[in-house]
C-alpha cells in the first residue's frame, strides 16, 4: 500500500535556470566557458540533459565582448533549438553590462521578438523619464505573451518593484522575480542568510528565483529550494562545486543542483511544466507550450 504524498503541496516543480556565459568572464576563467555560438548551444543541451528546464542567454562580439543584438539572440537560439527543441526556455538578457543604454536595451528586446527575457528594472527604467518608455515596452511584451523575469539586487529593488506594479507600469497579475545575491565584484561569495532580507520584504505574491556567487552557490540555490523558490546557476556567477573544487562544465552545477533537491524532495521542472508553473493563466505564459516528458 503506498502512503500519502510527501511532497508539500506548496512546493510546485523547481525551475532550474543555467547561466553559462554571462557578460564578463572568459575562457581564461575557465576553459569550458561556452562563448561561440556552436559552444553555447552544446551547453543547452548538456544542461537540458542535467536537467536544467532554462537558459539565460548571453552572446559575445568579435572580440568577445558582451554584445546586445538581436540578429545574434537570433541565430544563437536557432542553434540551442537545432540541439533541444523547445526542451528549454531560451531566456535572453537586456543587460547593459556598462555598453548599453535603456534605449538600446528596449530596442534589442522589441527586435529580437524572444520567448523569454530578463529586465534589470535599475537598468531600464534608471530615472523617471525612462518609465513610459519602459512601460510600453513592459505592456507589449505582456501582451505578445513573453515570460519577463524581473531581475532585482536589493530589498530597495523589491520594494520599487511593488511600485512600479502599484503604478501599473509593470503589468499583470503574477511575475517572475529573480533576487541577485549579492553584486558583480572581484571575490564576491553569497550565503543562504543573504535570501532572508528579500523575503521579508517579497509579498510572496509572486514567483522568485535567486542566483549566487561564488562557491556557496550551491547552499544559497538549495535554501531558495526549499522556501519554494527556483533557481539559477552557472558560469555567469560561479565556476566552483560545493566541494570546492573547480566545475567540469555548467552542467556539472546542474547536476549537483538536482541532486541536492532530490535529497529534500523537491521534483525538478521540465521545460514544458515551467512553462505551464510561470504562466498568468492555465494553457501557459508563452506561446510555445511543447516541452520533453516530466521524468
Amino acid at each position: 500500500m503506498s502512503g500519502p504524498d510527501p511532497t508539500p503541496a506548496a512546493w510546485s516543480p523547481l525551475v532550474i535556470s543555467v547561466a553559462p556565459t554571462g557578460a564578463r568572464r572568459s575562457k581564461a576563467d575557465h576553459p569550458a566557458l561556452p562563448m561561440e555560438i556552436a559552444e553555447i548551444a552544446a551547453a543547452a543541451a548538456a544542461c537540458r540533459d542535467a536537467g536544467a528546464a532554462m537558459l539565460h542567454l548571453h552572446v559575445r562580439d568579435r572580440d568577445g565582448a558582451h554584445l546586445l543584438d538581436a540578429e545574434a539572440y537570433r541565430e544563437t537560439t536557432a542553434a540551442i533549438r537545432s540541439l533541444v527543441g523547445e526542451d528549454l526556455i531560451v531566456q535572453v538578457t537586456s543587460e547593459a553590462a556598462g555598453r548599453y543604454r535603456p534605449d538600446e536595451q528596449i530596442a534589442v528586446i522589441r527586435e529580437t521578438r524572444p520567448e523569454a527575457v530578463s529586465i534589470a528594472l535599475k537598468e531600464i527604467i534608471p530615472s523617471p523619464e525612462w518609465e513610459t518608455p519602459a512601460a510600453e515596452l513592459l505592456a507589449d511584451l505582456h501582451r505578445d505573451q513573453v515570460m519577463v523575469q524581473y531581475i532585482v539586487f536589493s530589498t530597495q529593488g523589491i520594494t520599487r518593484f511593488h511600485d512600479l506594479r502599484r503604478r501599473g507600469i509593470v503589468p499583470g497579475d503574477r511575475h517572475f522575480l529573480l533576487f541577485v545575491l549579492g553584486r558583480y565584484s572581484m571575490g564576491q561569495t553569497s550565503v543562504p542568510d543573504d535570501l532572508l532580507p528579500y523575503l521579508a520584504v517579497h509579498d510572496r505574491r509572486d514567483d522568485w528565483a535567486l542566483c549566487a556567487f561564488g562557491p556557496r552557490e550551491s547552499a544559497c540555490t538549495l535554501a531558495a529550494a526549499a522556501l519554494g523558490g527556483h533557481a539559477r546557476v552557472g558560469f555567469e556567477n560561479n565556476l566552483m562545486r560545493s566541494d570546492g573544487e573547480v566545475a567540469d562544465s555548467n552542467a556539472d552545477l546542474v547536476s549537483q543542483l538536482c541532486a541536492g533537491a532530490a535529497l529534500m524532495g523537491r521534483p525538478v521542472a521540465d521545460a514544458a511544466l515551467a512553462r505551464e508553473g510561470l504562466s498568468e493563466g492555465p494553457s501557459g505564459r508563452t506561446r510555445r507550450a511543447a516541452g520533453r516528458p516530466a521524468g
